[in-house]
């Protein structure tokens, strides 16, 4: 157990590149991504996508631009972009959000992978260098997932990656001019030690074969480390 009697908080989430194995996670910057974001994200068809995100659907890359300096001047998210290193194609993007210094708490969020990342070791380890920066960086005590409670591929996503579930808040929010109930996940300091070793096992290149299949589900991992008291 952390002993918070000295605690005296965090210091804010700041723009930070994050080199990976297979991804770069590096600050959004509008005159350099934003473009390579709307086509990695995939142009037009971006409203499927991100059917559970909360703003109204997207008319074009204006639109994008318009909603996404919004949610960054106005919102406080310190956003970032993922970059393939094999082809150099931005593919994604994620947010640090509501970062609560003084408690050692923030949420990813504004979570977006494009068709690019699908079915790739690209998403798990930009997850993991975001986490990473949080935990072992900036020292926070709590990080959080929040989403749709009907988006259940970002809630299969929260789990597989660690975060634990902790509930729904009923009506939390409009979304799209409807209801939305939130479903909660976080990670928190005590469990981040057995999540990152299951991280770095499973993105290490003895965990895939010849073809780039996985050859241990993350999930397997994280239960071996935690039933043989890693934690």
């Amino acid at each position: 157990m952390r002993d918070l009697s000295t605690f005296k908080g965090c210091p804010a989430p700041t723009p930070v590149t994050l080199k990976g194995r297979f991804v770069t996670v590096e600050p959004y910057d509008r005159e350099k991504h934003l473009q390579a974001l709307w086509h990695g994200l995939g142009d037009e068809g971006i409203n499927p996508l991100l059917t559970y995100f909360t703003q109204p659907e997207f008319a074009g890359v204006g639109d994008f631009d318009a909603w996404l300096s919004g949610v960054q001047s106005r919102g406080g998210w310190v956003t970032h972009v993922f970059r393939d290193n094999k082809t150099g194609n931005v593919v994604g993007m994620a947010s640090y959000m509501r970062a609560d210094p003084a408690n050692g708490v923030v949420e990813v969020g504004g979570v977006a992978h494009g068709p690019a990342m699908s079915r790739t070791p690209l998403a798990t380890e930009a997850h993991y260098l975001m986490a990473r920066n949080i935990f072992d960086d900036l020292g926070y005590r709590r990080y959080e997932w929040k989403c749709h409670n009907e988006n259940e591929p970002s809630k299969t996503t929260a789990k597989r990656y660690g975060f634990s579930f902790e509930g729904v808040f009923r009506q939390h929010m409009l979304s799209k001019g409807k209801n939305r109930d939130t479903a909660w996940f976080s990670i928190i300091d005590g469990e981040w030690p057995v999540v990152k070793a299951a991280f770095e096992a499973w993105l290490s290149p003895e965990n895939f074969d010849a073809e780039g299949k996985q050859i241990r589900k993350l999930e397997d991992i994280r239960a071996g480390l935690t039933a043989g008291g890693a934690a």
